[in-house]
């Protein structure tokens, strides 16, 4: 679920609400009880789960021994990807 972020017009409180998108915005304030509150844009926060996100992950690979023509980069995938 997101982690929402809310500023009151009225008192200027600042809290974070985890809610479901399909959820209606917060209106009511909880400090000051006025039907002020904002939701903010702000950065969201993100985790890169799964395999090929650690340079753990590419230990496998050749490295290059700099006499073939440069074309494969020094990279952790070795350039076969596209990435490089």
């Amino acid at each position: 679920m997101p982690i929402y972020e809310y500023r009151c017009d009225g008192c200027g409180h600042e809290m974070e609400v985890m809610q479901k998108m399909s959820d209606d915005p917060m209106k009511d304030c909880p400090v000051c009880k006025e039907s002020k509150l904002k939701k903010l844009i702000s950065a969201s926060g993100f985790r890169l789960k799964g395999s090929g996100w650690y340079e753990t992950d590419f230990k496998n690979y050749k490295k290059s021994s700099g006499n073939n023509s440069g074309s494969q980069s020094s990279g952790g995938c070795g350039g076969s990807c596209g990435c490089h």
